[in-house]
């Protein structure tokens, strides 16, 4: 009872803190949001006689987020959602190369379960390890990819949206047609590098006015075999060896297919998703003392139905229902018996139910109010395991003022979780709960001018994964959550263009301070080299800078020029054991595994008429594979330059475009993890046809 009466007193008084900034006298925009497009400009140029004044764009979120979308995604030589999001900045990327490897995300250093991925508005989930293999998602259905460090911005929205230290949300295209048309077609053909055969099709069609839908469907197979160059170099600097190889066992074989449907009612518009994805890979592994070949493999299936149901019911209230069933299953196989036989398989279930209510109390007073529901169950042929379930509670309220030069949030959510496993006839319950607070404000000094400065501190939870807490011999059910504690301040400016080539440019900064307590990390167990158990005894501090540039220029009414730069520096710090001496060879205050000091992008395109060149580069500085930041565990820096090539030929009523893409330009052999080589110098030809 204390806590459920603490969590609603401090709804209350989050709630009071925003609403008596109602009192602050300001003038509400009065910008549109129109932003010329090229063809407008070429109308504007052919009256010399007018003088154009262009109205400003003001983007409205308290904290603006990096977005990929449109033709910036077909500017990227990147197949999958994990290679987009590469050019975002404050983003780590585990890429265990190939084809098929797995890509998981980790931003601003808190680690892959701090990170909500949300497709279509519902988060995806993984109760088994809490990580989202972002390399199953292809960008042939995807239409806007944006990353929200804190939170969204639009506080309509679910529960689950308040709780994740930073967010990813993935949005799939919707159907557009041309006035007449009923029917949309697009077949795409990938083919190139590693034996890749990647065949794809989508289908819009249009039932009514108010009605239609969407199939698409994918195929990908690689052999994942590539060359690569192997150099080992003792800590004494004398070499142990240098040699070339080819990469085994990298194969896939995977089917991802999707059915959308879109409506709309009255005063409001629903959707609804059947996704399924199914794979057969080989896990190449670590090239570890000079084995160079594995034989393990994956089998992947996963399934969910999810939708959307939103509807103004008065002028000022607002209600969305959220509901999502998925199934996954897993089996892995390790047939090499010198080491463990293993043959497991593994079963999740996630049922969902989110309501979210938003409340316009005055034209600059909003309130949302949502809840939410989700039961995870897991089953595994593993020995003695405990088949453990979880139902969990989320609540949050939040506020959100939006009045003249200021622009503040402010929102607090209360976890409540309840795990049950059982062990033979015997079982166990453990209940969590947390409390999570978080403000944001934005600040436009002045009216005439895209300038703002913002900040935010959000304090979030991520509880403990069935596999920290229960996997056979490793978990530890006595396992606390673990916590990520942010605070940010930044500022973005914006101008747009008119009377010069110039179009629009774009700056953003943002200096962040994190701090990671009662982190799950895992720890040696005993006496026996592979005995591991997981504990709460990890602590990390992270200081952080992110840029952020993008301009777009146009030189005449067929030549289009954009450009965009990240760069990101970070400092995280391990402070966990003060006794672990850096100095001997420690951890303490040393930089974690795998976060780079420096790290940056640079993309750029080229646009004359139907020819369109691209370029990309990405930098990774220097890193260590593990808190002790000796000579043993360094990891050199490395980067790629990427360029494409494409074509667009209309023939008739239909579009066909043809592009050649060079991924690794310079050959450059580089890890991104320890011992896993990633791929040269590759080519990939595509051709979309548009019917």
């Amino acid at each position: 009872m204390f806590r459920h009466s603490f969590f609603f007193r401090a709804v209350a008084l989050c709630t009071y803190i925003v609403a008596v900034s109602g009192n602050i006298n300001a003038v509400c925009d009065s910008h549109t949001t129109s932003i010329p497009t090229v063809e407008e400009d070429s109308l504007y140029s052919s009256l010399p006689d007018l003088e154009v004044i262009a109205p400003m764009h003001i983007n409205s979120s308290v904290i603006v987020p990096q977005t990929l979308g449109g033709h910036e995604l077909e500017q990227l030589n990147s197949h999958n959602v994990a290679d987009a999001i590469r050019y975002f900045s404050g983003v780590q990327i585990k890429d265990y190369g190939g084809v098929g490897g797995v890509k998981t995300v980790d931003i601003r250093s808190m680690g892959t379960n701090h990170l909500g991925v949300f497709y279509d508005g519902i988060q995806l989930g993984n109760a088994q390890n809490g990580q989202i293999d972002l390399g199953k998602f292809s960008l042939d259905n995807i239409e806007e990819i944006s990353l929200h460090n804190g939170q969204k911005s639009d506080i309509f929205q679910s529960a689950k949206d308040f709780g994740a230290a930073g967010t990813v949300y993935l949005r799939t295209r919707r159907p557009k047609f041309a006035p007449g048309r009923r029917l949309n077609l697009n077949a795409t053909m990938r083919t190139g590098s590693f034996g890749l055969v990647n065949p794809s099709l989508r289908a819009e069609y249009k039932f009514s006015e108010r009605l239609n839908a969407t199939v698409s469907t994918e195929y990908t197979y690689a052999t994942g075999r590539y060359r690569f160059r192997y150099r080992k170099i003792f800590s004494d600097g004398t070499l142990a060896w240098d040699t070339t190889a080819t990469r085994q066992n990298g194969d896939i074989h995977s089917l991802r297919a999707e059915v959308g449907t879109f409506g709309r009612i009255n005063e409001g518009h629903w959707h609804a998703k059947a996704y399924y994805y199914q794979s057969e890979r080989g896990i190449p592994g670590a090239i570890v003392n000079n084995v160079w070949k594995n034989s393990q493999r994956q089998w992947d299936r996963n399934f969910f139905v999810q939708g959307t149901w939103q509807k103004t019911l008065t002028p000022r209230y607002d209600l969305m229902v959220n509901a999502k069933y998925s199934r996954d299953y897993m089996r892995y196989l390790n047939p090499d018996t010198t080491l463990m036989y293993l043959d497991n398989r593994f079963y999740q279930n996630e049922y969902y139910l989110s309501l979210a209510n938003k409340v316009e109390i005055t034209p600059q007073l909003d309130i949302d109010i949502s809840a939410d529901w989700q039961h995870n169950t897991l089953d595994a042929t593993l020995a003695n395991f405990t088949h453990p379930s979880r139902h969990t509670i989320l609540g949050a309220i939040a506020a959100a003022w939006h009045g003249g030069p200021l622009r503040a949030q402010a929102s607090i959510m209360g976890t409540f979780v309840t795990d049950r496993n059982r062990l033979g006839s015997a079982s166990a319950t453990r209940n969590s709960h947390a409390v999570s607070p978080a403000v944001f404000a934005s600040w436009r000094p002045w009216e005439d001018h895209d300038f703002h400065l913002n900040a935010f501190y959000k304090r979030v939870m991520r509880m403990p994964t069935f596999n920290d807490l229960y996997y056979t011999d490793i978990g530890n059910a006595k396992l606390q959550p673990e916590y990520a504690t942010q605070y940010n301040i930044g500022a973005r400016w914006r101008r747009y263009f008119i009377t010069t080539i110039w179009e629009s440019a774009g700056v953003t900064a943002d200096l962040y301070h994190n701090r990671i307590t009662d982190k799950i990390i895992a720890v040696p167990k005993g006496n026996g080299q592979y005995r591991w158990m997981m504990l709460n005894i990890g602590r990390v501090r992270i200081y952080g800078l992110d840029l952020n540039a993008d301009t777009r220029m146009a030189i005449t009414s067929d030549i289009n020029l954009e450009g965009r730069l990240t760069y990101t520096w970070q400092r995280a710090l391990d402070y966990s054991d003060p006794e672990d001496n850096l100095d001997d060879a420690g951890t303490y205050r040393g930089q974690i595994a795998y976060i780079p000091i420096h790290s940056g992008s640079a993309t750029g395109a080229f646009y004359w008429r139907r020819l369109q060149i691209n370029y990309s580069f990405i930098y990774v500085g220097e890193r260590w594979h593990n808190s002790s930041n000796i000579a043993a565990n360094h990891e050199e820096p490395w980067y790629t330059h990427d360029c494409s090539v494409a074509w667009r030929q209309p023939i008739g009523t239909t579009t066909l475009r043809a592009s050649l893409e060079i991924n690794n330009l310079l050959n450059q052999q580089y890890e991104v993890i320890a011992n896993y080589p990633m791929p040269g110098r590759n080519f990939k030809l595509i051709l979309q046809y548009d019917f």
